[in-house]
């Protein structure tokens, strides 16, 4: 069960990315303040509910949320920054984005920095504990699905509509195939072996 809030200011936000682990694409993260009286049966860890569950939550989200905001952090950006501190980036600019300054944040996870002046809390698996955490990995999620099938209509052989960037075995055989695309992040390790790839493309 989700829980509304853990530091009891009316004005806290979650924060949350998706993308993290994947080959290619960017890292995307989301912030979100709800309102006390949100509820929504469907909500919960985006990776917890399928991708149709997903699509009616998002709009439900951007209607009824206090405020909410979207970044993306580019794979070039990733490789510049390592993908940990993209992740804590992009919470900040999500934050920076928000058109009301949260009195609290909470934080999918274990690591981030200051933000502000704004007190914090870092919470390990805070998307299936707190709802406006679950609500950003809803929008994050989903605003970076949207990206990876825009995409996928470019370099339809790597499968990203499918796959969505993540290190699948047919991703993996596909960079192995036709070498990497100015999408993926070179900074990872794309094939096992480290076989030598073209990213002249």
């Amino acid at each position: 069960m989700l829980q509304m809030n853990f530091s009891g200011f009316v004005l806290e936000a979650g924060t949350d990315e998706a993308g993290r682990g994947c080959l290619a694409g960017p890292v995307v993260a989301a912030a979100v303040i709800l309102p006390e009286d949100f509820h929504h049966e469907l909500l919960n860890d985006s990776k917890q509910i399928s991708e149709k569950k997903r699509n009616i939550l998002r709009p439900f989200i951007e209607e009824n949320a206090t405020a909410y905001a979207v970044c993306f952090i580019d794979n070039e950006e990733v490789d510049e920054l390592n993908v940990l501190q993209s992740s804590i980036v992009g919470m900040h600019r999500s934050l920076d984005k928000l058109k009301t300054q949260p009195e609290f944040i909470i934080i999918d996870g274990n690591k981030f920095k200051p933000y502000k002046e704004i007190p914090h809390e870092t919470i390990v698996k805070g998307d299936a504990k707190f709802m406006s955490i679950a609500a950003a990995s809803v929008l994050a999620k989903t605003y970076r699905d949207d990206f990876m099938e825009k995409i996928h209509k470019e370099f339809p052989e790597y499968n990203w509509k499918k796959n969505k960037g993540y290190p699948t075995k047919e991703h993996r055989e596909a960079i192995r195939k036709f070498g990497a695309t100015p999408y993926h992040r070179k900074s990872f390790r794309l094939l096992p072996e480290q076989l030598k790839i073209d990213f002249e493309r």
